[in-house]
């Protein structure tokens, strides 16, 4: 068996991640008096996919932009990132925007390089500019010794594996501590939970599949929020739609954006109709109009696609090339550099990555807080409101902030050492370390991949392969509780994300097989066409009493229809409890 510390961790809010949108929770939280903890798998001045840096934070600054919202709001929702959300999310979200703006610019984080707050990237010609561009190089080393300030108490090495539920609400947390080569079990006993784990990638291959962690987003970012949600009993939204990134052929890097340049093909041609020529603030938006274009053309063999900067004056590419810079991409300016890349006569050929998760996950309602009572969760595993660092930033702030205020009326911990589910894992993880000879974590992880690969892709989807792939994956899952070894702490870690994985995959399984239509990147051989009646729902899949639900509902256009489906979703029954008997005169 594994050992489980009898030391719990007593917090108001445990927030389960130190990337962007967990530090930005904590400080909210800590900002409303509560006592923090953040539990992060890696250590928080250099984890999540916010790591190395970002370039474009989404924000409506009044200043700029002018007193009325509503063509903001517009840009967003018809943006690469606006597809799936509930309206007043966004408009919320944009509202305060600007504050989270000024507090990283007080906090060190350069927002305006230039002078003043400059708008670029994204950008239709003649339409509203939304993304700020600023210089992100050291923002986690700000944000860690922002919360730092404000009193939060950082666990490093500590990822939260599950959630604990107890009559309907979160009542703590189980994490796997890892700083020792021999793991240990920890519990946290806690009011309400943040989770902000990121991202889930490593579902499907990569551009080169036998690398593993050849991915734009942080490698570790493996749907544990999803996964987490789903099984504490939360409802998780839009799972079944794949999300696409491109960029540098082979070498996965996001930044997309960032060049200034325009997308063409073998002959020199513009591809899109958007623009001939491209400057630092409006560059070609083709590839977010039509996200699959490298792809397409390599399929009908009129490819490859290729990022043209060729005719972009000298002070735009150098000013491109810092925006990579403070985007994270050094490794990529590096190799440009060694390899005598001259952006002024070298084109560079894109190419589409491997579908992942992000914006699809736990539905929150304006608070963050999921259908479970203490549940929040914010970043990119949301499922129902997207804006990547930005939107990370600020509603990680307001899911801080109202997981504070909400842990005020909790009245005292509970024993949330003694949930069966702590005992469970126990067992479980306490097999994989005591087996002398079985599987290793890699071999579930590629299996997980040609699964989904083969049977859940983004571009053929139907009723015979999405029941084959499922049935697939549960016989994987067994296989792999039954035969996995893990010969330390940080296999054991990599097992533990292969599992949540395996949820995720579970997830996209059950939601696909539930939209019979065809709809962005969701496509079904049986069901060619979209669905006009399936028109703006979102599909939620959840587990009741151990098994997946499904259900449509209505995507939320104004606060009207809010109160009406958040109201009733509050009076709902609570969740499957997932706590001992014995504990707390359950």
């Amino acid at each position: 068996m594994i050992q489980v510390d009898k030391r719990c961790i007593e917090c108001d809010v445990l927030v389960a991640g130190g990337g962007i949108a967990g530090l930005m929770a904590a400080i909210g939280a800590a900002r409303q008096g509560a006592r923090v903890v953040v539990a992060e798998k890696a250590h928080a001045l250099r984890s999540g996919s916010g790591a190395t840096g970002n370039d474009h934070f989404m924000s409506w600054i009044p200043e700029k932009h002018g007193d009325d919202i509503e063509p903001i709001l517009k840009e967003l929702l018809n943006s690469q990132i606006g597809g799936f959300h509930d309206v007043p999310l966004s408009r919320k979200f944009l509202e305060q925007s600007f504050a989270r703006v000024r507090d990283w610019h007080e906090w060190g984080i350069d927002m305006k390089p230039n002078g003043d707050w400059s708008f670029c990237g994204h950008a239709f010609p003649g339409r509203p500019r939304i993304w700020l561009k600023y210089a992100g190089s050291n923002q986690k080393r700000a944000l860690t010794r922002a919360a730092k300030k404000h009193g939060v108490r950082i666990v490093n090495h500590l990822p939260i594996t599950d959630a604990i539920v107890h009559k309907g609400r979160i009542i703590g947390a189980l994490g796997l501590d890892i700083t020792q080569e021999t793991p240990r079990l920890r519990v946290v006993r806690a009011h309400a939970l943040v989770l902000a784990g990121g991202s889930a990638v490593r579902l499907y291959p990569s551009p080169s599949p036998s690398m593993l962690f050849n991915t734009a987003w942080c490698p570790a970012c493996t749907g544990n929020t999803q996964a987490s949600a789903y099984r504490a009993g939360a409802r998780l939204v839009n799972m079944e739609f794949p999300n696409l990134h491109a960029g540098i052929k082979y070498m996965e890097r996001a930044g997309k954006a960032t060049f200034i340049g325009v997308i063409t093909g073998p002959d020199g041609k513009a591809l899109g109709p958007f623009i001939t020529k491209a400057n630092r603030w409006v560059g070609d938006i083709t590839a977010d109009v039509w996200n699959s274009v490298f792809g397409d053309v390599m399929k009908s063999g009129e490819g490859p696609a290729y990022m043209d900067c060729t005719a972009t004056d000298q002070e735009d590419i150098d000013y491109m090339l810092w925006g990579l810079k403070e985007e994270g991409n050094t490794g990529l300016i590096d190799t440009m550099a060694r390899e005598k890349v001259d952006l002024r006569r070298h084109r560079l050929e894109f190419m589409q990555y491997q579908p992942f998760l992000i914006g699809r996950g736990p539905e929150i309602d304006l608070d963050g807080q999921t259908s479970v009572r203490g549940l929040y969760a914010a970043g990119d595993a949301v499922g129902n409101f997207r804006a990547d660092i930005a939107g990370a930033a600020t509603f990680g702030h307001i899911a801080g902030e109202h997981a504070a205020r909400a842990a005020r009326t909790a009245g005292a911990f509970e024993p949330a050492e003694e949930s069966e589910l702590v005992a469970g894992r126990a067992r479980q993880f306490g097999a994989f370390l005591a087996r002398n000879e079985g599987a290793h974590w890699k071999e579930a992880n590629y299996m997980v991949q040609q699964l989904m690969r083969d049977y859940a892709n983004a571009e053929v989807r139907s009723a015979t392969l999405l029941g084959a792939g499922l049935k697939y994956l549960g016989d994987l899952r067994r296989r792999t509780i039954e035969t996995l070894r893990c010969a330390n702490a940080h296999e054991l870690m990599r097992s533990a994300e292969v599992m949540e994985l395996m949820d995720c995959a579970e997830m996209i399984f059950i939601a696909a097989q539930a939209r019979q239509e065809t709809r962005g990147t969701h496509r079904r051989s049986d069901f060619r066409f979209t669905n006009p009646l399936l028109a703006e729902k979102f599909l939620a899949v959840w587990q009741e009493g151990g098994r997946p639900k499904v259900s449509f509902r209505p995507r939320i256009a104004d606060m009207d229809a809010y109160e009406r489906y958040f109201g009733a979703r509050s009076a709902q029954p609570a969740p499957r409890e997932a706590f001992a008997a014995t504990a707390g005169g359950a």
